[in-house]
């Protein structure tokens, strides 16, 4: 299913201020980070090269439902209220046998997981049949929720799994391009919140003009170069989000043209929390456009500039504006704060 290369990500803790910093520079207008030499967006290379998700291939798309009960009853056998769509995370993990497993006083990191490995393979069925497929179906869906499309909260919700009913399908899927229009929308949802959530090794690694390297050790970026270098309208199910490399094509080891900065057109789609949802979507017809775009590998992405001198003007200019509005801001609510005192 190729899932495998982002298990070979080695360990590293969170960098809360690290995270916090970038989280302040995204420009959700761009849907790309502002930096002092300008803007610039992580890419569907940096998410092959880094993470090795495949990045090609069919969109993650299809049907959500208002209900999941039946569905998860049969695929994970786990018990879940009848008009509810989440799992109980502690019941997901116990049984993977991931809960009762918790890391002793005095064991080390690596003696931790070894002994979480036996735990896991004493639980989980060791031949081919039901079974295992059972519990192939909790992992996935604890991996995709948990971890590749994290959110807050501690339920995990089953709106990915229809796609993975039919096991065969799976390694598929696009699940990278799916990831990174999640990472953009957790940045987006973090305005209004003081958090990001999503996964935190992906922001803690640099991107970079690949310019030169080649695919030695990384043998999917072959199928996934035609897509590398366009702007092109990523999917998440519910999710459709524009990566607008234009904006950006710093990240792309490109000469910045000129570029105006208006609000982007945002694809309206229903909320991550389905609350009101009460009919099932079909997502190949309501982003059919998106999804059209999507197959057709968006527009690539050229620069004919011969310097960034304009663009920095512009940039300048923009940054300049949004200094100035955010000041008036200030002092209008200063203003409206005395005139509440008074």
């Amino acid at each position: 299913m190729e899932f495998w290369e982002i298990f070979r990500i080695e360990r590293m803790r969170v960098d809360s201020a690290l995270t916090q910093a970038l989280w302040s520079r995204w420009d959700a207008e761009a849907m790309a980070f502002v930096f002092p030499w300008g803007h610039m967006i992580p890419s569907l290379e940096d998410v092959s090269r880094i993470t090795g998700l495949r990045v090609y291939g069919k969109p993650v798309s299809g049907f959500t439902y208002p209900c999941y009960h039946d569905l998860a009853e049969r695929l994970l056998e786990l018990p879940i209220e009848r008009r509810s769509s989440l799992v109980p995370r502690v019941a997901l993990q116990a049984s993977l046998g991931l809960y009762e497993a918790g890391k002793s006083a005095g064991e080390s990191e690596d003696e931790y997981l070894e002994r979480l490995v036996r735990v896991s393979r004493r639980e989980l069925a060791s031949e081919p049949g039901a079974e295992a497929d059972m519990d192939l179906h909790r992992f996935l869906i604890l991996l995709l929720r948990r971890l590749l499309f994290a959110t807050r909260g501690d339920a995990v919700h089953c709106h990915f799994l229809p796609l993975l009913e039919d096991l065969s399908e799976v390694g598929g899927y696009a699940w990278g391009a799916a990831f990174l229009a999640h990472q953009f929308d957790s940045l987006d949802a973090s305005e209004r919140q003081n958090s990001t959530s999503g996964f935190f090794p992906f922001l803690q690694v640099v991107w970079q003009p690949y310019l030169g390297e080649g695919d030695e050790g990384q043998p999917w970026l072959v199928q996934a170069r035609p897509y590398f270098g366009r702007s092109v309208w990523l999917h998440a199910l519910n999710l459709a989000l524009p990566l607008h490399l234009y904006h950006s094509q710093r990240s792309l080891g490109l000469r910045q043209s000129v570029v105006e900065f208006p609000v982007c057109d945002r694809f309206r789609r229903l909320g991550r929390s389905f609350q009101g949802l009460h009919d099932t979507t079909d997502w190949h017809e309501r982003a059919k456009e998106q999804i059209d775009n999507w197959e057709r590998r968006g527009k690539a992405v050229k620069s004919d500039a011969t310097t960034d001198d304009a663009y920095l003007q512009a940039y300048a200019f923009e940054v300049d504006v949004a200094g100035e509005i955010a000041s008036l801001r200030a002092l209008l609510y200063s203003v409206v704060q005395n005139r509440e005192v008074a």
